[in-house]
């Protein structure tokens, strides 16, 4: 019976899940599997086929079907467009040009992708290809970088999520409305609810703010509001995991919840002139917020004065056009000096060298700093007398 005849047929190798990923190559004895074996496959089964008498022969197309894969020929007409999403596998990319009718199969593809160790070097993003291609040419387009639609958005470090829902409308032409809407609850768009947890005695206030990651972003060309935050918050997740920021902060940060942490990293984020002073800032906050070492344990940012006016509404000022009144506002829940500790919700989105500086900052008493030249740097200090000098210096620079 056939059912018994080893034909020497090899399904090809899955991984996970049953899936090919992105770029796998399977190789035997220095070559690529198993077309050899289908012809020869083919082969005997015509031989078994013609045995049978020629009554059999209607079976042929279904025989043939399973032996050879199904492909078209040539480099295809026409055009087509075929997105390849963040983390898609081999057997993805295969499934949405078929349903583009630009391969005529999954298998096809997942085969020409074996036999090309290239593969592998798919990016994420928008593609301009041909209908009803060879599965080869098809990975060669797929390859050339000529053919991808780039349509990007860059969301800089330490934007707020207001100013990144007017960057992501000037490009994608979304109302920021929709963004608004879409951001009211940040679990829905991805945040798990036990980033939400306080550990100094607050409220817990769940925003958006903190987990819209800054970086540079695909747009699809029918991208939604909620879509493109949900990509956001999951490039947070996932530079967050990688870094294993929330084991450490609970780990090495003596009782502070990762969500504090965060909060810390956009105060540095905010204050920071150079990047080489965000983990020395988050110290400060730190040492402001939890030690008893300062004044009612504010940390007296006016950074996060600013961020309740945009929040709000308001027009921001300068530092040095607040006033004692603007500063000390008991009903602004965002005044650092009004009100102890930490603000209800971190102030802007911080990037990864601000989240590593919060979640392992350098070991320090500092209690002050000030901006002492005009790149940027700041001086930190332990006591008064020692910040009064830096001021000094800061003056003596052009900086104050």
């Amino acid at each position: 019976m056939i059912d018994d005849l080893d034909l020497g047929f090899d399904e090809p190798e899955r991984g996970e899940k049953g899936r090919h990923r992105r770029g796998f190559v399977e190789r035997r004895n220095g070559r690529s599997g198993g077309r050899g074996k289908t012809i020869f496959a083919l082969l005997m089964a015509l031989v078994l086929l013609g045995g049978i008498g020629g009554g059999a022969f209607y079976g042929f197309d279904r025989v043939q079907n399973y032996f050879v894969t199904p492909d078209y020929d040539g480099s295809g007409t026409g055009e087509a467009m075929v997105e390849v999403k963040q983390g898609a596998l081999i057997a993805d990319i295969g499934d949405a040009l078929v349903a583009a009718d630009v391969v005529k199969s999954t298998k096809a593809f997942i085969e020409a992708a074996e036999a090309n160790a290239l593969s592998k070097n798919i990016q994420p993003g928008l593609y301009k290809v041909r209908k009803q291609m060879s599965a080869e040419k098809a990975l060669a387009m797929l390859l050339d970088r000529k053919n991808k639609v780039t349509n990007q958005v860059t969301i800089p470090e330490g934007r707020t999520a207001k100013d990144t829902y007017k960057l992501l409308s000037e490009k994608t032409k979304i109302p920021v409305k929709e963004f608004e809407v879409a951001a009211k609850d940040p679990e829905a768009l991805g945040v798990p609810d036990w980033w939400f947890v306080r550990k100094d005695g607050k409220k817990v206030t769940k925003s958006i703010e903190g987990f819209l990651y800054p970086d540079t972003y695909e747009v699809a060309p029918k991208a939604t509001a909620e879509g493109l935050l949900k990509d956001m918050v999951d490039n947070f997740l996932s530079v967050t995991g990688e870094m294993k920021f929330a084991e450490q902060v609970q780990e090495k940060r003596g009782g502070i919840s990762p969500y504090e942490a965060l909060i810390v990293a956009s105060m540095a984020q905010a204050e920071a002139g150079n990047a080489d002073d965000l983990g020395k800032i988050a110290r400060v906050a730190y040492n402001r917020a939890y030690t008893g070492k300062f004044p009612c344990s504010c940390l007296e940012f006016d950074v996060s004065v600013n961020y309740y006016w945009q929040l709000t509404g308001k027009k921001t000022k300068a530092s040095k056009d607040m006033t004692t009144a603007d500063i000390r506002d008991p009903k602004n829940p965002y005044s650092t000096h009004a009100h102890p500790g930490l603000t209800p919700t971190p102030i802007n989105n911080p990037g990864k060298q601000a989240l590593q500086g919060a979640m392992d900052p350098p070991e320090g008493g500092w209690l002050f700093f000030v901006a002492i030249d005009k790149q940027g740097h700041s001086a930190f200090a332990s006591t008064n007398a020692e910040h009064e000098r830096n001021i000094e210096k800061a003056k003596q620079n052009g900086v104050l």
